[in-house]
């Protein structure tokens, strides 16, 4: 779905066509519930904060401006929702972010060798992953998962563009740092 047909559709969501917010639904749910679950600690709390995710957006249509990508709008709604539920497990002492997945890319016939050290990469960036704030951890997922532009990320975290840089930036010296010092202990 291109951006301005989803632009379309939401506003027609908003005139209360329950078939356009359906597609609008199908078309982003999956990215939404990727965000969730490289935030989340584990796959149920991604379904439902994706679920959560929609009703709210659903019913906050109306805040949506059409002049603004909407895919940013979502974003922000979303990263605000998991940032919420981050806080909320943060205070019952929940810190951990679990087996937080991380996608890897599969060739048709994948060497067994290659296999066992992407698993292990993917654990080591997961755990570092997981080490980061929950701002900085929101902004890495949204650049490098989502592909958002700083633009689009610095709408969805309510910050300014040039900020965005900065937590990118510092977020990835971090974490640099931790998988250097895992490689080297």
């Amino acid at each position: 779905m291109i951006q301005s047909t989803l632009v379309e559709g939401v506003v027609k969501a908003q005139k209360g066509h329950r078939d356009a917010w359906g597609d609008v639904y199908r078309e982003l749910s999956p990215s939404v519930y990727r965000l969730c679950r490289r935030v989340l600690p584990t796959q149920e709390d991604a379904e439902d904060a994706t679920m959560e995710i929609f009703l709210k957006a659903q019913i906050r249509l109306d805040q949506y401006d059409p002049e603004r990508p909407f895919k940013a709008w979502l974003y922000r709604v979303a990263a605000n929702h998991c940032w919420d539920l981050l806080r909320q497990r943060r205070g019952k002492g929940q810190t951990g972010t679990g087996d937080t997945e991380i996608s890897r890319l599969e060739t048709k016939d994948p060497d067994p060798q290659q296999v066992l050290l992407d698993r292990q990469s993917h654990q080591q960036v997961r755990e570092a992953l997981s080490k980061l704030e929950d701002r900085a951890r929101l902004a890495i997922t949204l650049r490098y998962y989502a592909e958002l532009s700083y633009e689009e990320i610095a709408e969805a975290l309510g910050v300014n563009t040039s900020f965005v840089g900065v937590l990118l930036l510092r977020a990835r010296h971090k974490m640099r740092r931790w998988l250097t010092e895992e490689a080297t202990s």
